[in-house]
């Protein structure tokens, strides 16, 4: 009696498994078609541009800074000013940005050098540079991210053609190695699905999007929505900035920028999985249920169909076999426009296995210390828990 029990809730999982990945499949290649390509973009006239205030918060940047910085100066753009600051760094940093401000009359810099009670370094530096610019649009991104020039002129294009608040951009992230490219590729299609992406310029839907390489935003609606005052204590701060604008009455657009913005993460896995020690649990809002509920879908929909294969027969097989053939299907589509092989849609629950072991360590050494470890900062849990949106 037990085991037919069993094979039946079995062949139930799987069913839903399949009948979810039929479902986003067809949503999320016709939402990929939707969504604009930034290199596509007419532009318009230079006359009607309006100024933009690119803003950067840095911390021990000096390796990755100097490559960044001169490719946001080398933007293409007639009204830019470029804010830079230094978050209390101890290495070279501060002197890279002195050297580059006193070569470029439309770069500038401040730096942080004790942060306030009640802010994370990252969000507080973002403040900061705002508060020291003029633009009446402005840039949040990353000290490690790479522009090509004709970039700004092309998100601006895409805002004012398309009537947006916001907009923030999907890079190419450059991956080297197998793991690099399991994880990220499964990384890349799991947040496009699960954020259904797609939907995001719709006023009635509630999906969002901030991507911290890149995210533009009409400096009118930034101050209506509170600015980085509101993210104070944010981990994710880049994707809570777009859940803002969103519950702010705001449009906001996501678009792919291609090759227009360049992004290496971390080098290898080892250093992805530490770097990311402290965003995987935050983004579940340090909630130990919620961080559970999103280990057990991802292990549901994306391992057990797989794992089940060798081992069903009937209809248990032809479900997993569907839910299967769809995921790595929409997953080799997604590698393809990350720039790797749509083989790696084959390494699909290896990737997820991945993305869950970083969320369970993530869990478990945030509960074991009590907190997050950011910017050479130590963070209470109950601290993050009270300022998590």
């Amino acid at each position: 009696m037990f085991l037919p029990t069993l094979h039946f809730a079995w062949t139930l999982l799987l069913a839903a498994a399949a009948c979810f990945w039929l479902a986003v499949a067809v949503l999320a290649i016709r939402g990929a078609r939707s969504l604009p390509r930034l290199s596509a973009v007419r532009l318009i006239a230079g006359a009607a541009l309006p100024s933009v205030s690119v803003l950067v918060s840095a911390r021990d940047e000096a390796e990755k800074m100097p490559a960044a910085l001169r490719s946001i100066l080398a933007l293409d753009y007639p009204a830019l000013e470029v804010v830079a600051v230094d978050d209390r760094s101890t290495d070279a940093t501060q002197e890279i940005l002195r050297e580059f401000s006193g070569a470029c009359k439309h770069l500038r810099t401040c730096r942080v050098d004790q942060l306030p009670s009640g802010w994370l370094g990252k969000p507080h530096g973002l403040q900061t540079a705002y508060e020291h610019s003029s633009g009446d649009w402005l840039v949040f991104t990353d000290a490690d991210v790479r522009f090509h020039p004709e970039l700004l002129r092309r998100a601006v294009s895409l805002v004012f053609e398309r009537g947006w608040d916001h907009l923030t951009l999907l890079p190419r992230m450059d991956m080297t190695g197998f793991g690099e490219k399991t994880l990220l590729t499964y990384f890349c299609f799991g947040g496009f699905v699960f954020s259904r992406a797609w939907t995001i310029p719709d006023r009635n839907s509630t999906a969002y999007a901030g991507v911290g390489a890149f995210q533009l935003l009409r400096r009118s609606a930034y101050e209506a929505i509170g600015t980085h005052r509101r993210l104070a204590l944010e981990v994710v701060d880049d994707m809570k900035l777009g859940k803002l604008v969103k519950a702010g009455g705001f449009v906001s657009g996501l678009a792919l920028a291609g090759d227009l913005v360049r992004l290496r993460w971390y080098s290898g896995l080892r250093n992805i999985i530490r770097g990311t020690e402290k965003n995987f649990f935050a983004a579940a809002g340090f909630r130990l249920h919620l961080a559970l509920l999103h280990l057990a879908v991802i292990l549901l929909l994306s391992v057990a169909p797989f794992v089940a294969l060798p081992f069903c027969r009937g209809w248990a097989l032809a479900f997993a076999a569907i839910a299967a053939g769809c995921a790595a299907g929409m997953q080799a589509l997604t590698a393809r426009f990350a720039g790797a092989s749509p083989l790696y849609g084959l390494t699909h629950p290896l990737g997820a296995l991945i993305l869950s072991f970083m969320l369970a360590r993530s869990t478990a050494v945030t509960l074991r210390q009590r907190g997050i470890y950011w910017r050479g900062t130590f963070y209470p849990l109950e601290e993050l828990r009270r300022g998590a949106l």
